[in-house]
Formats: structure tokens, C-alpha cells, sequence
């Protein structure tokens, strides 16, 4: 007999089991570890994408986005197909100066089938403190920005003042959206 007694061999095999379930709790699953190493990668992906616009590679940046994407900007006015979106940042890129949006916290979220994430991001721009947010989705083994929100974050104590100084403009737009409903 390898022990001496019963007695030592039961608290033995109750440590080497209260050992293991330490361990196998401590230690992330192969899903979890699966989920961290993606996020990982769109991590990368969404900062080069940031870092394209700031060094003004054009084709990398727009390439990152989805055929089929859209682009919405702080403006109410700002909402872009893909391809418009090109159009509309092709002067900024050839000028040499877009624009620098460096992530200073992101979450990422992905669903359960593994093809799609969505991430929210605080962002550090020219305009101060924005928000951005989207969706990225897998295809033909690539990832690319489905949809992208880029909004101005107001502090709550600011905000009546911002309201006031926006609402004309405010009521002007939301007028014009009215009348173009009615026509079409």
C-alpha cells in the first residue's frame, strides 16, 4: 500500500481535487481565450484603420470598411454609403492632412456566431473627447466596418448650453427632413 492509512490518502486526494477545481476555475476557458485572441485582433484592425486616416493611406482606410457600409459623422447631415464616404475623404487624404482619432478605451462585443462584433471606443481627436461605435462583420474570411458612429461627447452640465446654441439649426434640419418626406 502506497499510504500508511486511509486517512492520509483522503486528504491527499481532497487536496489534489480542491487543486484542480482552483486551477479550472483561474484558467478561461477555450471559448473565452477564443473571444480574447479575436478581440485582440479587431483591436488591431480598428487602430490601423484609426492610424490609415492619421498617416493618409486612403485606399487602406476606406479598404478597412465594407462594400457596403455607412459612415455616420457628428453632423446630422453626415451619413454616407461607403462610396460617398470615399468622395468625400479623398481631398483630406490628398492633402496630406486627415484627421488623427487615437482609441483611449474600446469595448468589443461578439456574437455568437463568430462573424459578428460590435465595439464602442472613447476616442482621443481634434475635436476633444468623441465616441465612436460600430459593427464589423466577416466575410470571405476578412473582417471589415459594416457601420461606423462617430458622435461628440457633451458633459451633462454643458448640455442645456449646447442645446440652446444649436436649436436653430436643430429646428431648420428637422424641418427640411419633414419636407422631404412629404415629397418623396
Amino acid at each position: 500500500m502506497l499510504y500508511g492509512n486511509r486517512t492520509h490518502m483522503r486528504k491527499d486526494l481532497f487536496f489534489v481535487c480542491l487543486l484542480t477545481a482552483l486551477v479550472a476555475m483561474v484558467r478561461p476557458s477555450h471559448a473565452q481565450q477564443n473571444a480574447d485572441s479575436l478581440r485582440s485582433r479587431l483591436t488591431i484592425i480598428l487602430d490601423k484603420w484609426h492610424r490609415d486616416a492619421s498617416e493618409c493611406k486612403h485606399e487602406d482606410y476606406i479598404g478597412a470598411m465594407s462594400p457596403n457600409g455607412v459612415f455616420i459623422g457628428t453632423d446630422a447631415t453626415e451619413y454616407w454609403t461607403i462610396a460617398e464616404f470615399r468622395v468625400w475623404t479623398k481631398p483630406y487624404f490628398d492633402r496630406g492632412k486627415a484627421w488623427t482619432f487615437k482609441a483611449i478605451h474600446r469595448n468589443i462585443y461578439i456574437g455568437k456566431d463568430g462573424t459578428t462584433a460590435w465595439f464602442d471606443e472613447l476616442l482621443n481627436t481634434h475635436m476633444g473627447v468623441c465616441r465612436g461605435s460600430g459593427v464589423l462583420q466577416k466575410r470571405d474570411g476578412l473582417w471589415k466596418i459594416e457601420q461606423y458612429v462617430l458622435s461628440s461627447t457633451i458633459p451633462n452640465d454643458q448640455m442645456k448650453t449646447i442645446t440652446r446654441n444649436k436649436a436653430k439649426t436643430d429646428s431648420l434640419f428637422i424641418l427640411k427632413i419633414k419636407i422631404d418626406s412629404i415629397v418623396k
